[in-house]
């Protein structure tokens, strides 16, 4: 299986070519194009529960696409907003925004992780995260570029939480500022301070405040 980046920026595709009894999972309806040598259908990836937890618990969907190759064939990939993709390889133990996965290799699997009450609450993320495991190509999408932060061990760094797409380390809920007064009206509020070892992923703008701007813009339903 070879996964690649096609056109950089802001509008790009995932081009996944699959050798023959080679499958991958995507995000439904992410499927642009493909070779009339795949095949691809709607699965509950990982039974009923799993899919149930994904959509209700993880804001992902309840069906996903598997798309299988009974010989060579490539199938392009799309995300539903504008932004960037990132293609990982190798071995996955990482935790994932809303919205950020788009396809992996058939192995990897996908599922809701609670996080507790107080991370639920004021992350930004809801009580639950997805939580991806296993090997092999995994390509997520972001709002904007995607900015990648290695943290060595005991090494800190604040995110706003809007901006989060994937990591792999401890982060805590602490305010912007020293005070709350100054937290508010800095206009950050609650930030996550995550800790090392390990790697965190930011998208370079912030869905929720951009949908605020276009709000006013937005025709008003008639009764």
């Amino acid at each position: 299986m070879n996964v690649e980046t096609l056109y950089e920026g802001a509008y790009p595709l995932a081009r996944v070519i699959l050798d023959a009894g080679e499958k991958i999972t995507a995000e439904s309806g992410a499927m642009v194009a493909m070779s009339p040598t795949l095949e691809i259908s709607g699965e509950a990836k990982g039974g009923l529960l799993k899919s149930l937890g994904r959509k209700m618990l993880g804001g992902e969907s309840f069906f996903q696409s598997t798309i299988s190759a009974y010989d060579q064939g490539e199938v392009l990939l799309a995300p539903s907003a504008p932004g960037a993709l990132l293609v990982l390889d190798g071995s996955h133990d990482m935790m994932l925004q809303k919205g950020a996965f788009l396809a992996a290799d058939d192995s990897v699997e996908v599922s809701p992780r609670g996080q507790g009450v107080g991370k639920g609450l004021f992350s930004g993320e809801g009580f639950f995260v997805m939580q991806v495991s296993g090997s092999g190509p995994l390509v997520l999408s972001s709002y904007g570029a995607i900015h990648q932060v290695d943290l060595d061990v005991g090494q800190e760094y604040i995110v706003d939480n809007g901006h989060l797409v994937a990591w792999n380390c401890n982060y805590d809920i602490q305010k912007a500022a020293s005070g709350w007064f100054r937290s508010l009206t800095s206009g950050e509020g609650l930030v996550c301070r995550f800790t090392g070892p390990g790697t965190v992923y930011i998208q370079t703008r912030n869905l929720g405040p951009f949908a605020a701007v276009l709000l006013p813009f937005l025709p008003t339903p008639t009764k």
